[in-house]
């Protein structure tokens, strides 16, 4: 497998085409305009399976010839699709068995895609058998670059309730646990009084009364993602018997909560992966950022592709708002700065007909005399000039630590407080190190993290013993590590660790924690003696090994630690147990309260609430010193400045002095600025070429209000 298309120029660019839904004459229209917006791949037949196969092993492929080979004449590619996402209404009448069912028991009406249990043999069958045919008469097809099976898989049956699942629950439980004595131990049922007697008695975590075992919900978890996965292997599998084009599905690594996309990495040959910008989010270019270096991160750092997003409005958010001039223009690049060789979107041509008939095209309802079919072509011709990128890696020196299984374990039910959201740590932090011009990587905390610099642990309730080890041996061998509160508390089966949290984080932080301390809505508590203020939690730290940072001065931790440190090995362990945010308004530089650690440690803590047996080491080179002559105020001492003083105190290199609303990223030897911001941007030592524009820069580049440039060093610079 070469694992990457084979196309014929270097960025990839085009979309969802759906030529079923528009009358034969449109086709030729169609192929001349992808032609003049510079479209080069296509993704074709995605939710076409009720034509090619109109009633059970009848099938008619007569349609799909006649594009496929109109899109070949006009020298464009194909990324063919299995159209299993959406089987057909004569399959749901024939096989009822097949029906999705909720976690009340309800059916699942049609009338829709995705309304299929993903355990069902049936459906099994029928989606290979179709893969089958298409593989069998286009692999050797020389429009075909890859392969698209099913789409979007878990975007609304990402867990079915019916009977067939649960008992593949029951074979999946078999295998994953041997016998129900180790499945009674794993699941803590002696609580309550649940015990199983055999593995006939589990039923799926349908609806139920409070207190459902979270152990269950978890493996009910797992189990969904391995039924979703064996679909895609067995498409994957039977289309590999006719061909060596790249196979992959297109993942929602932004919003599909339900599926473990470190699971999927590794079952396609290129990561794909699909974004809609949250339209009414202000600063949503920070969230498109997060997911894209998400992407790039699930793909083990190689290229990846942008499957979809949206021109302007999308059709399905409560306000579906368009996106401003150039907005489109820098979502795309963004995207490809973080990695992506492909811009596609959803899709070519608006729809007419059916849920979608308001989202945004490449082609839209008002046709080439439109702001918006210019910005197609005008962006399509941009990307011409980036075919040198193809390729190329984005190197970090950062990595935030992301586990889905956590994500699903810490918003279960009954929880210490309403306001423990894994995105919103995580998006916290991600905000404040993008703020700082910190490209950074996404790593599981079991990883190799030799590589980074720094890690960070926003929310890691769920982790297991070896995990933190994995961490602790990453401190003691130079890493700087900062975690977030409510991490490590819990193992993979949801229990509590032995002893007192943090759990298997105790050694790497140096400290436990007597007791949580959520806050009430909205409430906030005192941190330091300069205004600072936490958000959503507070808990009363021991040290063991740590010292203390600063303190909280009121609520109920008051004298007690609320930022930490522990210097182990040749590296350091911090510690946050509170909300801090970041503060996008603030100057940028250290401030004075993070400046002078060494020579005060514990500062802003009562002498009873050090530890006794660490003095302090003024001796240590300015752990977390600016640069000379950078100035700050105990009112920037939130989580930004935490960060800018590790990352300082890590060696992590970045520019220094750039408005926050300038994005800047590196990809291979390729610098890009995106400007977000309203008023246009000087950035000290550029030079090169504008891949873009062909401008020279030398010593500097002005970036317009909105604008985008990319450039390429000149020589080996």
């Amino acid at each position: 497998m070469s694992g990457y298309p084979a196309l014929p120029e270097g960025i990839a660019y085009g979309g969802d085409y759906n030529p079923e839904q528009w009358p034969e004459e449109v086709w030729r229209e169609d192929v001349r305009l992808m032609r003049e917006a510079g479209v080069n791949l296509v993704s074709l037949g995605v939710f076409n399976w009720s034509m090619l196969e109109p009633a059970e092993g009848v099938y008619d492929f007569d349609r799909l010839d006649r594009i496929v080979e109109l899109l070949h004449s006009w020298g464009i590619m194909i990324n063919l699709a299995t159209p299993t996402s959406s089987p057909p209404t004569w399959f749901r009448t024939a096989h009822p068995g097949a029906r999705l069912v909720d976690r009340e028991g309800h059916v699942i009406a049609g009338g829709t895609r995705h309304s299929f249990c993903p355990s069902s043999p049936e459906y099994a069958t029928a989606s290979q058998r179709l893969a089958e045919r298409l593989a069998e008469r286009y692999a050797g097809h020389p429009a075909i670059a890859m392969w698209h099976v099913h789409n979007e898989y878990g975007w609304a049956n990402a867990r079915c309730y019916c009977e067939t699942s649960a008992e593949a629950f029951r074979d999946w439980l078999r295998e994953r646990h041997g016998d129900v004595a180790a499945l009674n131990a794993a699941w803590g049922t002696t609580f309550w009084g649940l015990t199983y007697g055999s593995f006939e008695e589990v039923e799926p975590p349908r609806l139920a009364l409070p207190g459902q075992l979270t152990a269950l919900q978890l493996d009910y978890a797992r189990f969904s993602v391995e039924a979703h996965i064996a679909n895609f292997r067995r498409e994957r599998d039977t289309i590999r018997r006719f061909g060596d084009q790249p196979v992959t599905t297109n993942f929602m690594i932004a919003n599909c909560v339900a599926m473990d996309y470190w699971r999927w990495a590794d079952e396609v040959d290129v990561v794909s992966n699909d974004h809609y910008l949250e339209a009414v989010r202000a600063e949503n270019h920070i969230e498109l950022a997060m997911a894209a270096d998400l992407t790039r991160s699930v793909a083990g750092g190689r290229p990846w592709m942008l499957m979809e997003h949206s021109t302007g409005a999308v059709n399905w958010q409560p306000r579906n708002l368009a996106k401003r001039p150039g907005e489109m223009r820098r979502n795309s690049l963004a995207h490809v700065a973080r990695g992506s060789d492909s811009v596609l979107f959803f899709q070519w041509r608006a729809s007419r007909h059916g849920a979608e008939k308001f989202h945004s095209a490449m082609l839209p309802h008002a046709g080439t005399d439109s702001d918006l079919w210019r910005d197609v072509v005008a962006l399509g011709a941009g990307l011409r000039g980036l075919a040198g990128l193809r390729g190329s890696r984005v190197e970090a020196e950062v990595a935030l630590v992301w586990d889905w299984e956590s994500f699903w374990a810490l918003e279960l039910e009954w929880r210490p407080s309403v306001d423990l959201r894994f995105r919103e740590r995580m998006e916290a932090y991600y905000e404040a190190l993008w703020r700082e011009h910190v490209t950074v990587d996404f790593a599981r905390p079991g990883d190799d993290l030799s590589a980074y610099r720094m890690v960070v642990v926003p929310s890691s309730y769920l982790l297991t013993e070896a995990a933190g080890k994995n961490l602790r041996r990453y401190v003691e061998a130079g890493g700087h590590l900062v975690v977030s509160y409510f991490s490590g508390i819990v193992d993979e089966n949801d229990a509590v660790h032995p002893g007192a949290p943090p759990g298997a984080l105790r050694d790497v932080l140096g400290l436990t924690v007597e007791e949580f301390h959520p806050l009430p809505e909205n409430g906030t508590v005192p941190v330091g003696d300069d205004g600072l203020t936490g958000r959503i939690w507070s808990e009363r730290v021991r040290l063991a090994g740590a010292r203390a940072v600063h303190a909280f001065t009121g609520g109920p931790d008051a004298g007690h630690p609320a930022v930490t440190r522990h210097e182990l090995g040749a590296g350091t362990a911090w510690y946050v147990a509170t909300a801090l945010d970041p503060s996008p308004d603030r100057a940028p530089g250290v401030p004075e309260g993070f400046r002078d650690l060494d020579r005060a440690p514990g500062a802003g803590v009562p002498e009873g609430r050090r530890d006794p047996g660490d003095p302090g080491d003024p001796g240590d080179p300015g752990d977390l010193g600016g640069p000379a002559g950078d100035t700050g105020t105990g009112a920037e001492r939130d989580l930004r400045a935490l960060l800018r003083a590790v990352l300082d105190l890590a060696g992590v290199s970045r520019p220094r002095g750039l408005p926050d609303t300038l994005e800047l990223v590196r990809r291979g030897r390729h610098l890009f600025l995106i400007n977000h911001g309203e008023e246009p941007v000087t950035v000290p030592e550029v030079s090169g070429t504008g891949m873009l524009d062909g401008a020279a820069y030398t010593g500097s580049a002005t970036v317009p209000a909105g604008g985008v440039t990319v450039v390429e060093p000149a020589g080996d610079a």
